[in-house]
């Protein structure tokens, strides 16, 4: 008899494939960077349209990080502070962003495959209109989380805390949200796919009555 899967799917996530030895880079427009270090960015960081593979990112201090467009392998950042990190239509694979304080963190219509977020406070983390494989997002606090039209798949919630998440238009496989504590859905019916707690969908009785016509008294 064939096993029953345990729904829903972990996030199927590898380390970045990092080498024993980096070189020190410098951060460019339309840059072709390999194993190297980006260390001590500050200020205005414009890496739009560059390709970013076996790369460390230490200690950044930043206004802007500018990564449009920009394809990113086997990159690890550690303890950034930045006000917005502008990374739209980027493609990203086995990337791992852990520790620090981030405003914007900008992945609108990205490409994302294995991405690991780990202790970082995060004002407004949009992921609107990206397609979005194998993600984990453990120990972060943020405060609006904005998914409308995202396609989610395989994709964790564990130990954090959001006030707002707007899932509206969001087509989900294996959305675990059971390690999300969100003071607020946005549209509750737009949850289909997502797994919750009995806890949860409790909480979430009233919008979900209030979707669908139910008037409670």
């Amino acid at each position: 008899m064939a096993r029953r899967q345990e729904r829903p799917a972990a996030p199927r996530i590898g380390s970045p494939d990092l080498p024993a030895h980096l070189e020190d880079g410098l951060p460019r427009r339309h840059a072709d960077l390999r194993q190297v270090r980006l260390a001590g960015l500050s200020g205005e960081v414009d890496l739009e349209h560059a390709s970013l593979e076996e790369c460390v990112v230490p200690s950044a201090a930043v206004d802007t990080l500018a990564l449009r467009g920009a394809t990113l392998v086997d990159v690890e950042v550690t303890d950034i502070r930045a006000v917005s990190v502008v990374a739209r239509d980027t493609a990203i694979r086995r990337v791992r962003i852990t520790g620090g304080r981030i405003g914007t963190l900008d992945l609108a219509e990205a490409r994302i495959a294995e991405l690991e977020l780990r202790d970082v406070r995060i004002d407004y983390l949009s992921l609107a209109a990206a397609r979005v494989e194998d993600v984990l997002i453990a120990d972060c606090a943020i405060r609006a989380v904005d998914l409308p039209h995202a396609q989610l798949t395989r994709v964790a919630f564990e130990r954090c805390r959001a006030d707002e998440v707007d899932p509206r238009g969001m087509r989900a496989s294996d959305l675990d949200l059971r390690g999300l504590d969100a003071l607020s859905y946005l549209d509750a019916l737009a949850l289909r796919g997502a797994t919750l707690t009995e806890d949860q969908v409790r909480a979430l009785a009233p919008a979900f009555a209030a979707a669908v016509g139910i008037d409670v008294r």
